[in-house]
Order: C-alpha cells, then sequence, then structure tokens
C-alpha cells in the first residue's frame, strides 16, 4: 500500500525510518530498547528492556506491580501472550459485603483502591515468559537500563510530571505511597530529578535470581508481608500459582488484512466488533474528517461497546464465545442498525448461539512484538511495597458485583481489561505492530487508526497525530478541543451527546506504530510515536 506522506496536523513528530526500530511513550524506554538492539539482541529483547525501563521512568501509568499483554511475529506466525494476573483466592462478592456493605443498588461496594483493588501482578512472569520462549541475550542484559536509570534517577518528563501531580491527593495516605512517590513531600515537578533505588534493588533481585523470585522469593515475601501489615488479602500461595498464558490471537478481515487482537478477558475484540460492522460501509467514497466519516465510526464503536460490557469477562465464565461474537452474519446485522443521520443509544445484541505503557519494537530479522503494561489508574491501586518500589496495580476495581455478570469477581478469577497490543497482517505476512493507550479509548483508537491508514491512506504520524473522539460509557461524546468545530457541531445536530475535554494525556490515548515497508528486509520500517505523550520512535 502507498501512504500519502503528507501531514495535514499539527505535530512535533515526523515518521522514523529505519531497519531496527523501538517505539515507545518515554525516550529514555526508547533508548533502552534501541541499546539492547545494537548489543545484538532482537525484537523481544528491546520490548522487555523498554518495559522495564517504563517502570521506572513513567511509573505513574505502570510498574513492577504491573499486568501485560503482548502479540509476537516470529517464526513465521502470530503469537498471544496473556500476562493479566486473577483475583486473590480470598476474594469473593461476600467478602466485599462483609468489608464495605452494599451501594445504593443493593450490590457489595469495592474500592478503587487499596489493597482489596489488587490482583495478582502478571507483568514480570510476562516478561519472563517472552525471554524464555524468544529472547536471545541473556534476561540480566536487558534489565541494565531500568536499574542505572532507577538508582542515578530521571529527569521527569511533562506529561509524566502532569498525571503524578493529579494522582497525590487522592493517592497519598495509601500504604507506601508516600515515601516511593513524594519526595520531599510532594509530587516531583518537570525538570525534578526522581530516584527509586527500591526498584532498582528488585530488578537486580529479578536480573540475579530470574523472574521467579517475584513470585516464590525474597520479593514474594516482601509483597506479602506488606498485605498482611496494612490489611490485603495477597498471600504467597496467590503468588506462587501464577502463570500467564499463551493464547490464541482472535482476528477481524478488515480492506483486503487481517486486525488480530488477545482474546478476551480483554476488551480488543470491541475494536475487531467496529471494524467488522465498518467494513459494510464504503468509507473510502466520503470524505477523510467529515461527519458521516466519525459518525459511521462513532456508532459502530458504541454498538461494539454494548456487547463487550454485556459479554466479555474471563472467557471460562462468558456465555458466548468470541467467535460467535464475530461472525460475520452478526455483524452485517448489526450494521444495518445504525442510522445514517441520526444518533442511536445501542443495546447489546444476540450472538448466533453456538494509567498505560504501549511500545512496540522491530528488528531486521522481521521479527516484531506489540506489548501493553499497566497500573489501571493512575499509580494503581496506590499501594507500594517499602525497600522494593513494587507499585501494585488496581485491575480489581474492573470486576462487578452482580453475581448475574460474568464479569462478577470470583477467587482465581482474572478481571474484565481495558489493555490491548493489536497487530496487522495482509496475506499472512506482518504489516503493522501497534497500539493506542488509555482505557476505554483503546479499542477506539486501534479503529480510528486503522481506518485512516487502510481506508484513506494516511501514513502512520499522521494518523496518530489526527484529532480523536472518544465513546463515553454512557455513550456520550468526548472530542478533543482541536477537533474540526463544524464537524463537531454537524455530529451534534446528529443527536451525539458531545463534551470538550482538554486533556490528551487521559482520554484521548497515545499510540506508538511500526509499518513494515515491504517484504524485504532491507527497505525495514517506518515508525510513529504519539504526540500526546512523551514518547520517541528510534531505530538505526
Amino acid at each position: 500500500m502507498t501512504f500519502n506522506w503528507h501531514n495535514p496536523y499539527l505535530t512535533p513528530r515526523t515518521p522514523v525510518f529505519a531497519r531496527n526500530v523501538v517505539s515507545t511513550s518515554h525516550p529514555l524506554a526508547a533508548q533502552a530498547g534501541n541499546r539492547i538492539l545494537m548489543e545484538g539482541g532482537n525484537a523481544v529483547d528491546a520490548a522487555i528492556a523498554a518495559a522495564a525501563t517504563l517502570t521506572v521512568v513513567e511509573p505513574v501509568s505502570n510498574g513492577l506491580g504491573s499486568d501485560a499483554f503482548a502479540l509476537v511475529w516470529a517464526d513465521g506466525k502470530l503469537h498471544g501472550l496473556n500476562a493479566s494476573g486473577p483475583a486473590p483466592a480470598a476474594w469473593d462478592v461476600n467478602y466485599f459485603r462483609r468489608r464495605y456493605g452494599n451501594n445504593a443498588q443493593g450490590l457489595a461496594q469495592r474500592p478503587e483502591r487499596g489493597w482489596d483493588s489488587v490482583t495478582v501482578p502478571g507483568a514480570v512472569a510476562g516478561w519472563e515468559a517472552l525471554h524464555r520462549r524468544f529472547g536471545k541475550l541473556p534476561f540480566s542484559q536487558l534489565l541494565n537500563s531500568a536499574i542505572e536509570i532507577a538508582e542515578r534517577g530521571v529527569t521527569l518528563a511533562p506529561m509524566v510530571a502532569r498525571k503524578w501531580q493529579a494522582a497525590v491527593p487522592i493517592l497519598a495516605q495509601q500504604p507506601g505511597f508516600a515515601d516511593a512517590f513524594m519526595p520531599n513531600g510532594h509530587a516531583p515537578q518537570t525538570g525534578e530529578i526522581f530516584r527509586f533505588p527500591s526498584a532498582a534493588k528488585t530488578l537486580r533481585t529479578l536480573a540475579d535470581q530470574g523472574a521467579r523470585a517475584f513470585y516464590e522469593g525474597e520479593i514474594a515475601e516482601a509483597i506479602v508481608g506488606w498485605s498482611q501489615q496494612t490489611g490485603g488479602s495477597l498471600t504467597l500461595q496467590d503468588l506462587r500459582a501464577y502463570q500467564p498464558e499463551w493464547v490464541t490471537p482472535i482476528s477481524q478481515q478488515y480492506r483486503g488484512h487481517e486486525v488480530h487482537e488477545i482474546p478476551p478477558n480483554g476488551q480488543g475484540i470491541a475494536a475487531l466488533i467496529a471494524l467488522g460492522i465498518l467494513e459494510q460501509f464504503d468509507l473510502q467514497s466520503l470524505t477523510l474528517d467529515g461527519v458521516d466519516v466519525q459518525h459511521l465510526q462513532i456508532e459502530a464503536m458504541k454498538l461494539a461497546f454494548a456487547d463487550v460490557y454485556r459479554y466479555v469477562a474471563d472467557p471460562a465464565s462468558m456465555e458466548v464465545t468470541p467467535q460467535q461474537m464475530l461472525d460475520s452474519q452478526y455483524l452485517k446485522q448489526r450494521a444495518a442498525q445504525i442510522d445514517l443521520t441520526r444518533a442511536a443509544l445501542p443495546v447489546a445484541g444476540i450472538p448466533r448461539s453456538g494509567g498505560t505503557v504501549y511500545l512496540t519494537t522491530a528488528d531486521e530479522s522481521g521479527m516484531m512484538v506489540s506489548f501493553i503494561q499497566s497500573n489501571y489508574m493512575g499509580f494503581g491501586s496506590g499501594v507500594v511495597v517499602p525497600g522494593y518500589g513494587i507499585s501494585l496495580q488496581n485491575r480489581g476495581a474492573g470486576f462487578s458485583s452482580d453475581p448475574k455478570s460474568a464479569n462478577v469477581v470470583t477467587p482465581g478469577k482474572r478481571p474484565f481489561h481495558t489493555i490491548i497490543p493489536a497487530f496487522l497482517t495482509k496475506d499472512g505476512q506482518p504489516q503493522m505492530s501497534f497500539g493506542v493507550m488509555g482505557g476505554d479509548m483503546q479499542p477506539q483508537g486501534h479503529v480510528q487508526t486503522v481506518v485512516r491508514m487502510l481506508d484513506f491512506h494516511q501514513q502512520p504520524q499522521a494518523a496518530c497525530d489526527a484529532p480523536r473522539w472518544k465513546v463515553n460509557r454512557d455513550f456520550t461524546l468526548d472530542l478533543e478541543t482541536r477537533f474540526d468545530p463544524a464537524v463537531a457541531q454537524q455530529l451534534q445536530s446528529r443527536g451525539h451527546t458531545l463534551k470538550a475535554v482538554d486533556d490528551p494525556y487521559m482520554d484521548f490515548g497515545a499510540g506508538q506504530f511500526i509499518w513494515r515497508l515491504s517484504n524485504d528486509p532491507n527497505h525495514g520500517y517506518v515508525a510513529a510515536s504519539d504526540s500526546r505523550r512523551d514518547g520517541q520512535a528510534l531505530g538505526f
């Protein structure tokens, strides 16, 4: 496919061309991955190095207590890894009812922060699983940059500092948070140095003893000890029992390509449903940034979310399969429900029976990695294990307390997840590794950027820089402030309930993209990094 290399949007970024590429949301993480490639590592090695570094340089979005997912093109096929963790064995609806009572709807209340939002962290085990299967360099070598930065310190970038400051009033009282993330009693400012020696200690232990030390050794004992001391329910058995899972990606045809996502418990299927609906429309005959193209994408996304919120959970609990939700006849029926002139309030259909960082890497051998890890909301639970720098996620907030829900909290169950890596192939060959960070914005970012690239041939950086919309949980619509006012007014006239939100870090996601230029490895890749974050694409 030939791109239009013109970029009509205001941006400080230009696409990066190279045979080996790393694109992340922070320059130092991109450099860490690039360093590993230059030392002879492959794309998986580079992804692990970048991921470890991001836990230090962007702790507002991820940490050593995160979950992770990955899609890896290697050995002529696409591999999926689900490194999300389950609920502790102590959790069920009655556990939360005993501790917090019921809410106004009569359901058990569950906190968004603190220990009772902490599921078993999966990211470190995910690094190990990726390395064991595909890594080339010693695991310890991949952690060198993260350790060095944690010990010497990182100068805070603007977007990181902004989110850090917003989190402090919410999390300052959580166990261990202030000691770890409020040096001198406050959030560090842009340009200040943040040192994280406790995280360096943990990273060195992982380098020396391997990732299982996080789940069985000294580190595990520290996590559980802090849990017992400060009111948590996580046990050594919860940690010891954890293993990430290799999964078969799910996919959807779109414009002669296949878009791939990790299957549930994640929401990647929402992007596939929306694209399957949009496949029924001739978008190329419409104006790229016009109201019709935006309206159709928004309505498709709403229909997709209606099904995802109704059906998606841990696969063992779902009443329908992903294949049923992606059935071509069902998607045609859903497409037929779209009114081209009027916004609708969608409901779930009946399928036929039967705070996040994203990075991507690619090397000249053809290996490509789409990787995402997250603490969920800013700094996650707010709980930090003292002396070890482990900030724990709050993915437990993704469970339901409704016993009728497929996503109801039960022991050992994985919650509904928002973080989703993505991948694009054509004719059975790798085409693009990509992702867009930002909660429920992620599948929406996938849809908007794929439509721009495949329907309108926008080059990756332009597709990344274009103004975005976001469908909210109540099906209202957020628009970036730089969205065309005329199109915004036309959307409103069609019945969309609009908001304007000037918070690009949180509300409109941030993407990283690596597009393979041809089957000739000498042609390499073109990469893009979203200007909504502090990130960077690097290559050689």
